[in-house]
């Protein structure tokens, strides 16, 4: 592997691991043997030759053993013999998927796993670059575990609410399901989203660079009632989320965020919970950043001050220039990145293409999006496709004619707030060096003269 210049000021050792381990498994999955025949070479799409899905797949901790038994299939499909002329011949049954739908064979997106020494504590990334709208499939949405997923029995799990509340309650499954649900549609980002782009450009892919976010509808009942059902006591002012992991995850999480769009989340995309998203329950806090959504949820307990678990102060903190430290960046700021074309991709002529991203504010709903073709010089505005929604992937797109000359495309985006994406070197300005959370700079694509997308800084 090379030595990758991740600087010990911003980097501690963990971090430069993590950040070196991304690139060569990028790299694995880009060129999985020299000599193989890949066809991304020849199209616009990187994709995956049929090795590199499955090396892929292996290091997503063996997620292909749990596949259907015909072995060529990609995850989540069933291999079928191809039909010469589907019109000549019966198709196949009805239900011979089992009667839980699969995806065609010919369909092979997977989430890439970081590469840990242990399975137990890491993390997947979406593939952005195959996303269609903004919903991401259920089987796609990025994971961070921290001690492995547990397996839980809903009937024996319940929800313990304690602390500074009138009444303190233990509630079953059946019991938050009898309350009144909502349902609404919501991003998630991990706040190490990005964390190797800091210093130069580095992974490849979209995948890489921004892929620790995904985009669902989540089901469950509002926070809010069933605080109101406990009674909270005057003084109160954050509450402890702990989940029932072997990390036995726990956050401080202001009350105003529980009292104001805060789920119990059972359900995600119309059915249960994935066991990898937290089932039977999680914590949802619509752009609050992903660590503080906590997965497997057991206790909440009301307090009147922040608990200070490890990662509120040890971890997702920035250490600013001063030596002060910015804590509680709960919210995730506004940030868009192109998906289309972005990089390894490669244009197979000048002509017409449709540029196409995904913008998203914790702050609330994106209002503009911005596109250049020249590296930031001139910016002009995209069409935002519908739904736009409160603190969700927002769809944006713009027909552009490529020339064939090399150029630089970039997006920003703007929320209704009016704060703007900011450029990386602003970014470091105000926060300085020594942290590698919280990135949400501009993302730049640059497109050589024959057609190849990569990852730069501009």
């Amino acid at each position: 592997m090379p030595d990758l210049p991740f600087s010990s000021e911003r980097y501690g050792p963990a971090e430069r691991r993590m950040a070196q381990a991304l690139v060569a498994l990028e790299n694995r999955i880009l060129h999985p043997r020299p000599t193989e025949d890949c066809a991304c070479r020849q199209g616009m799409f990187p994709g995956l030759s049929r090795r590199g899905m499955l090396l892929g797949g292996a290091l997503l901790g063996g997620a292909l053993v749990a596949r259907p038994a015909r072995a060529e299939a990609p995850p989540g499909a069933i291999e079928y013999p191809v039909q010469p002329d589907p019109t000549r011949e019966q198709g196949r049954m009805i239900l011979d998927d089992g009667g839980y739908g699969s995806r065609s064979q010919f369909e092979n997106e997977i989430r890439w796993r970081y590469p840990t020494a242990s399975l137990d504590s890491s993390w997947s990334m979406t593939p952005l670059a195959s996303g269609q709208g903004i919903i991401t499939p259920s089987g796609l949405h990025f994971e961070r575990h921290h001690g492995g997923i547990p397996n839980i029995d809903p009937q024996r799990h319940a929800l313990i609410l304690h602390g500074m509340v009138d009444k303190p309650l233990r509630l079953t499954m059946d019991d938050l399901k009898r309350m009144p649900s909502a349902s609404r549609i919501t991003f998630i980002e991990c706040s190490g989203n990005g964390l190797t782009e800091w210093e130069k450009p580095t992974l490849r892919t979209v995948q890489g660079t921004h892929g620790l976010t995904s985009t669902s509808e989540w089901t469950g009942v509002r926070l809010s009632t069933v605080l109101a059902e406990a009674g909270v006591q005057d003084g109160a002012a954050w509450i402890l989320a702990e989940g029932a992991d072997a990390a036995v995850m726990t956050r401080s999480i202001p009350i105003d965020k529980a009292m104001d769009d805060a789920i119990l989340a059972y359900a995600q995309n119309g059915e249960a919970l994935r066991p990898e998203q937290g089932y039977p329950l999680r914590l949802l806090l619509p752009g609050y950043e992903g660590n503080t959504q906590i997965k497997w949820l057991r206790r909440l307990e009301v307090g009147d001050k922040p608990f200070m678990t490890r990662e509120e102060t040890l971890k997702y903190t920035d250490l600013l220039p001063d030596g002060t430290a910015r804590q509680f960046t709960l919210t995730m700021d506004a940030k868009s990145v192109i998906t289309f074309p972005s990089g390894a991709m490669q244009l197979p002529r000048p002509g017409f293409y449709e540029i196409t991203g995904l913008a998203w504010s914790g702050r609330g709903r994106i209002a503009e999006v911005e596109v250049s073709a020249d590296g930031g010089k001139t910016w002009a505005k995209a069409a935002l496709q519908e739904p736009v929604l409160d603190k969700c992937h927002t769809r944006f797109r713009l027909p552009w004619v490529w020339d064939g000359t090399e150029t630089v495309l970039q997006s920003r985006c703007t929320d209704e707030t009016g704060y703007r994406q900011p450029t990386l070197a602003e970014l470091v300005q105000a926060r300085g060096t020594r942290s590698v959370y919280h990135l949400n700079a501009i993302q730049s694509w640059r497109i050589a003269q024959n057609g190849e997308v990569s990852n730069v800084h501009a």
